[in-house]
C-alpha cells in the first residue's frame, strides 16, 4: 500500500515537472505581440515584447502610434514567416528596423495563426 502511494506521488510529481517544461516555451512565445505597420508603399509585421509594450502609453497599437508621433522614430523587430527545423511555419524575428513617423502610417494588431517566437537574447 505504501509503495503504491509513493508511486502515485512520484508519477504526479513527474507529470507536474513535465507540464512546466512543456508549457514554459509556449508562455515565452506569448510574450510577443504582433502588429502590422501599413504605409502608402508597403506593410510589414513587427513584434514587441510585453516589457517593451509596458513602456508605452497604451499597451497596444495606439501606444505604438503615440510613441512614433512623440519621438518621430523607434526601433522594433520585423517579423516574418519561416520554417522551423521540424518543418512547421512560425513567425520569427527577422531583423531590427527603424520606424519613422509619417502621415500615411497606420499600426494595427496582427493575429497570426502561427507560433510566434520571442526575440532571442543573443540577437539583441
Amino acid at each position: 500500500m505504501h509503495m503504491s502511494k509513493c508511486l502515485l506521488l512520484g508519477l504526479g510529481l513527474t507529470g507536474l515537472i513535465m507540464e512546466s517544461v512543456v508549457i514554459q516555451p509556449a508562455l515565452a512565445a506569448d510574450k510577443v505581440s504582433l502588429f502590422k505597420v501599413i504605409t502608402q508603399k508597403d506593410e510589414i509585421v513587427i513584434g514587441m515584447s510585453d516589457d517593451e509594450l509596458a513602456q508605452l502609453d497604451g499597451k497596444n497599437a495606439g501606444g505604438i502610434a503615440k510613441m512614433l508621433v512623440a519621438k518621430g522614430s523607434m526601433s522594433v523587430w520585423q517579423y516574418a514567416v519561416h520554417k522551423s527545423a521540424s518543418g512547421d511555419l512560425e513567425q520569427a524575428p527577422l531583423h531590427k528596423i527603424g520606424l519613422i513617423a509619417t502621415e500615411s502610417l497606420r499600426v494595427e494588431p496582427y493575429a497570426s495563426p502561427l507560433k510566434v517566437l520571442p526575440v532571442d537574447e543573443a540577437k539583441r
